[in-house]
């Protein structure tokens, strides 16, 4: 496991491209490799603009790559709310919560006011014989 500390937009960068090469060595196509990077940025970018600090973590774990992103911020009131396309309380589209569901396999989102969140994404490498069609 490597964790990374998240406190400026310069992190942002260096866990996005950490993530990739990652992703790269672990044998995930460009197009995946891509995902992980914008959903890497998304959520590391939600940590500087509303969080106070926070940290990624990468695992790999067989043939999954899990990330952690935890922020020490304001938490998240109403999490089904954040999840809706459109809904920002800052600046931003809207899109970066929903936005990296839509691009990772699995995510899970835990956030309690006053204490800060926790977001875990994870991507599988597919089964070789998917590749193939069978």
């Amino acid at each position: 496991m490597i964790q990374l500390a998240i406190e400026s937009e310069e992190d942002i960068i260096v866990a996005a491209s950490f993530g990739k090469s990652l992703a790269r060595e672990m044998g995930f196509s460009i197009v995946d490799q891509t995902k992980i990077t914008v959903s890497i940025s998304e959520l590391t970018r939600n940590v500087i603009n509303y969080g106070i600090r926070g940290y990624i973590q990468f695992r790999k774990s067989g043939r999954c790559l899990e990330i952690t992103v935890q922020d020490e911020g304001p938490g998240i009131l109403n999490i089904k709310e954040a999840m809706r396309d459109g809904m920002s309380t800052g600046n931003g589209l809207g899109l970066g919560l929903s936005g990296t569901q839509r691009l990772m396999d699995e995510f899970h989102i835990e956030s309690e006011v006053g204490t800060g969140t926790c977001i875990i994404i994870r991507k599988w490498l597919p089964d070789q014989d998917e590749d193939k069609g069978l």
